[in-house]
């Protein structure tokens, strides 16, 4: 019975996708998690909250088809992993002569592709408009069967000018969105705690859009480990996200946290803001809590 009311709520939060960066965080037990929750229940019990994630793991390495598959069995229908392209095609090679490596890395996730949302594809800092061809060169040969979403974090591509104008109209004209990144409150921030000092080291301060260049926009948003102190600005996305589903589109919204621990309160934090201003139905109960009240009876 609790299954089946879960997954309503989770097919009636098809208006937009919500989830954290990670789903295999052992901090998350006993205050997420259900106690004793052993690394490979992780998963079922995250996307019995959330609809997405961010699959940051195929950054670093790629998974062997058994783990896709078993990810794929794990979660819900109407859940979408949103997976990184490897950085070898991405920093490494700055995408020269990877066409090979990028369809077997595509085929590899095909047989799982209605548990898919948009690939991300993450391009380096110094991935500037004079590398923009190789780019269009990728595009060109991606299987139409997937989506994806470029993120840069260059000048050139946030000057509102040519540069600018020119990757948007590359990423339309394959229909393919663009990551919005924002890390303002983050390197606003004074705050000497240790976890926001990593992240300011780690997190890039790029220009943000808040537009959307295609119809699956998808934010990724790091701010402070304290709900309250990202509350401006996860105001502004709700009304962002909010104008964005009334006007048809489907975003994907993933909220990081410096300690990552307090990326599930965020979420709902967000939700809450958004359920203000569109009708949406409450997320489900953590695993933990649900725990908790079974114990009650």
């Amino acid at each position: 019975m609790v299954e089946k009311i879960i997954q309503r709520i989770i097919n009636q939060l098809t208006k937009y996708h919500l989830g954290c960066s990670v789903w295999g965080l052992p901090d998350w037990v006993g205050m997420f998690y259900k106690e004793k929750t052993k690394p490979g229940d992780f998963l079922s019990q995250y996307s019995s909250v959330f609809n997405s994630v961010e699959g940051n793991t195929t950054f670093y390495n790629t998974p062997s088809s058994e783990a896709i598959l078993k990810w794929a069995e794990s979660v819900p229908k109407g859940f979408k992993f949103c997976f990184k392209f490897p950085r070898e095609i991405t920093h490494m090679r700055m995408l020269h002569e990877v066409e090979e490596n990028v369809l077997q890395f595509c085929e590899l996730f095909d047989p799982i592709r209605e548990k898919l949302g948009p690939f991300m594809i993450q391009l380096p800092p110094n991935f500037d408009e004079t590398f923009l061809f190789r780019l269009e060169k990728l595009l060109s040969i991606l299987p139409k069967t997937l989506n994806y979403s470029v993120e840069v974090r260059h000048k050139d591509f946030f000057d509102r000018g040519n540069h600018e104008h020119n990757l948007n109209g590359l990423l339309q004209s394959y229909g393919v969105d663009r990551v919005i990144f924002d890390t303002r409150k983050l390197h606003a921030s004074k705050s000497t705690e240790e976890s926001i000092i990593q992240a300011k080291k780690k997190k890039p301060k790029v220009p943000v859009r808040l537009d959307a260049v295609g119809t699956r926009p998808i934010v990724r948003y790091v701010g402070m480990n304290d709900p309250l102190n990202n509350e401006v600005y996860l105001k502004e996305w709700a009304i962002v996200v909010a104008d964005w589903i009334n006007d048809g589109l489907h975003p994907y919204i993933f909220i990081h946290s410096p300690d990552k621990i307090s990326q599930p309160k965020l979420c709902v934090y967000f939700h809450s803001l958004l359920s203000e201003l569109i009708e949406l139905p409450p997320l489900p109960e953590w695993p933990v809590n649900r725990e908790s009240q079974l114990g009650l009876f």
